[in-house]
């Protein structure tokens, strides 16, 4: 699975005090005690989960310990939540949706002055609703009510955090929104999120347009199912569909996205290849990310 991480470190080279060979010694022996003594940890963790299940969507799909430790890992570059964050965003509100096992996700929605339809967005996963709200108000501004869930475990969502309960999460989502009487229905979903979107709808979903900013073609590589590959996911006819790749990608790579493209040229579907953007959200020349945000509402909204 891929991690998402937008903050730059220091290359600066930095000298440190030798140390004893019998420190060195005990200290990598401690390392592997400790290395060892967290994957028994996890193991046991999910033998008893396995053992004593709450919810049979909440079952790894991607390994029984590399999924809830690249998850771990995913929540822990996202961080906590914090309101303040979109204390000064007006026409904002709180949302929750309880799943169908009973888990609460958390989000906000940013309410339209006469919306013409719903734009529900997922977010890269190492991402916050909260930290992406401001940026999303452009597209507030073309008559959509704007909607974003923190991942179930994230943030301010409970449950445990699962690819495949994930999926079904959006996938009762979109079945919820699509009830309200929207006139238009759009998706954008940003690296894992257009993996966990394409899940979700599958091949014949229920939408006007989806928009998928550089998700990977496949996950399976990873360990997990193939099933769970966007390239298998995809409808027939990809004219709902646009893609887009920044070439200057570094989370993930052009390569790894260019089967999902030629595919989807193949069936109809638009590919936007920019050699000016990067991974979702990390433009850092703000004329270039509001370029990007363009690109997508001129797809949805066309």
């Amino acid at each position: 699975m891929y991690i998402e991480i937008s903050t730059a470190r220091s290359q600066e080279r930095k000298s440190y005090p030798t140390m004893d060979r019998r420190v060195i010694t005990g200290l990598s022996a401690l390392r592997r005690f400790a290395r060892v003594m967290i994957i028994l940890s996890i193991e046991a963790c999910a033998m008893a989960h396995a053992n004593n299940p709450t919810s049979d969507l909440e079952d790894s799909v991607c390994g029984i310990v590399r999924e809830p430790l690249a998850f771990w890992q995913f929540r822990r570059v996202a961080g906590a939540p914090d309101a303040s964050r979109i204390r000064s965003i007006p026409n904002i509100e709180r949302l929750s949706f309880t799943t169908r096992d009973g888990r609460e996700l958390g989000g906000y929605k940013l309410r339209a002055d006469h919306p013409q339809g719903y734009l529900l967005v997922a977010q890269g996963n190492a991402m916050l609703a909260d930290q992406i709200m401001g940026v999303l108000t452009f597209f507030r501004d073309y008559g959509l009510d704007v909607y974003v869930y923190d991942y179930r475990g994230y943030g301010l969502s409970g449950g445990k955090s699962r690819l495949k309960a994930m999926v079904f999460d959006y996938r009762e989502i979109v079945a919820a929104l699509n009830a309200q009487g929207y006139g238009r229905r759009y998706l954008y979903g940003m690296s894992m999120g257009g993996v966990i979107l394409t899940n979700a709808i599958g091949p014949s979903g229920d939408y006007d347009a989806l928009v998928l900013d550089s998700p990977p073609s496949r996950i399976s590589g990873l360990g997990c199912p193939e099933d769970y590959d966007p390239v298998r996911n995809l409808p027939q006819d990809g004219a709902r569909l646009m893609l887009i790749i920044g070439l200057k990608d570094r989370v993930v790579p052009p390569g790894d996205i260019e089967e999902l493209s030629h595919i989807l040229e193949q069936r109809g579907g638009r590919v936007l290849k920019s050699p000016e953007f990067a991974h979702p959200l990390m433009d850092l020349d703000p004329i270039i990310r509001r370029r990007r945000l363009q690109s997508v509402a001129d797809f949805l909204v066309r």
